[in-house]
């Protein structure tokens, strides 16, 4: 389990490196690092990938059973949304079947799935050897929201680079909180023209 000390220790560090360093001179790899160090003494379980379900909800293999988790702390396009099937490939392609990540569970949410953290123990990126946390490679590639707003920092560099949601402008781009709520004629309205 993540304690909310753990959960407002990675929010305190990630904002008091944002005043230190000006929100502007945060690079992608700072908010990966930060995100390392601050996580380092969460308590994560091994578990397999059974199945990837979308962008930010897997099914897990612990032990003898299954669970269904969702990523904490981030949200990623619905599968009907515009960059939904690009996001949720994205990850099948980080998360196969059967591969083992590490899990830090926080609880259950309203519809009984279990929170908690993936973090990926065969590093993408320069790490040292430390795992990645999934969450922060989706926000850094440009596949997922940060709810946070002291993480959103990290929002900044693909919306200016244009990757991922942001391949056809921020116009495109839909809050999922808010894709749930359209209407089906709005949903057609927002679904992008943008081709991939």
């Amino acid at each position: 389990m993540i304690s909310k000390r753990t959960i407002w220790g990675v929010v305190g560090g990630l904002l008091a490196g944002a005043l230190a360093g000006g929100c502007a001179g945060i690079r992608a790899d700072d908010y990966l690092a930060a995100s390392l160090t601050t996580r380092a003494a969460v308590v994560a379980e091994a578990a397999r990938v059974v199945r990837v379900i979308d962008a930010d909800t897997y099914i897990l293999l612990l032990g003898l059973s299954t669970f269904r988790l969702r990523l904490l702390g981030v949200d990623t396009p619905e599968h009907d949304q515009a960059f939904g099937p690009q996001a949720t490939d994205s990850v099948t392609r980080m998360l196969t079947p059967g591969r083992v990540v590490l899990v830090a569970k926080s609880g259950l949410d309203l519809y009984g799935r279990t929170l908690g953290a993936v973090l990926l123990p065969t590093a993408t990126v320069a790490a040292a050897g430390q795992p990645v946390p999934l969450d922060s490679l989706l926000v850094v590639r440009g596949w997922a929201w940060a709810y946070d707003p002291n993480r959103t920092v990290a929002d900044w560099a693909p919306q200016q680079a244009g990757g991922g949601l942001w391949k056809c402008g921020a116009a495109e781009a839909v809050l999922p909180k808010f894709w749930r709520s359209f209407t089906a004629q709005n949903k057609r309205r927002y679904q992008g023209t943008c081709s991939w």
